[in-house]
């Protein structure tokens, strides 16, 4: 059941311990897109039995900084689908909150029109995973790159360290040809630079 809590998007969720899978809770948790991590309440972990595993430092909203603790394994299940996830702890009472590392894991969304959690449309069946590899510099070995945002990046950082004529040749290269103006294919397999 999935509403709107003061402006915020709230979705039940299931929470399993993977140690432990006797042990299951539902709560009710803050859907944040700019949080990172699945955290909850210490008498929830407890209640699960998850095992500490370490600490990591946190920035919350009004830049405070405190160290908390990390909690591994539970099974988050929201909107049929789930996956095992890392916690990080807060104080008793507090509530649980689901960020965007969750969230991307199972490829949900949050819709901006009707601010409820729904599964990616490109993917409504399953969650995708997408993953761009590559291959390390010098491998010899080619790699295909079809992410713009990539192709964007490598471009400001070679424009930054090259003259204009340089960086038009790798952009020439970059696109299927051959340095000296020919050729330009998307897609095109090449040597990674």
């Amino acid at each position: 059941m999935e509403r709107m809590r003061m402006g915020k998007v709230v979705e039940k969720v299931k929470l399993t311990s993977l140690f432990e899978p006797e042990k299951s809770v539902e709560v009710d948790a803050i859907i944040d897109t700019g949080a990172t991590m699945l955290v909850l309440p210490q008498d929830v972990i407890e209640e699960l039995g998850l095992r500490k595993i370490g600490e990591r430092r946190v920035r919350y909203a009004n830049n405070q900084i405190q160290i908390k603790s990390v909690y591994r394994g539970v099974i988050l299940e929201l909107k049929g689908r789930d996956g095992i996830f890392d916690v990080l702890g807060e104080v008793e009472g507090s509530e649980p909150l689901v960020g965007q590392i969750v969230l991307e894991a199972l490829d949900l969304i949050v819709d901006p029109i009707t601010k409820t959690v729904i599964p990616n449309p490109r993917s409504p069946d399953m969650p995708m995973t997408e993953i761009l590899m590559a291959t390390p510099h010098n491998s010899g070995h080619t790699a295909t790159l079809r992410s713009t945002q990539i192709r964007q990046s490598r471009i400001r950082m070679f424009a930054k360290r090259y003259t204009p004529r340089k960086t038009e040749r790798y952009l020439c290269k970059l696109n299927g040809g051959d340095g000296d103006g020919e050729g330009s294919r998307e897609g095109k397999t090449h040597k990674p630079v």
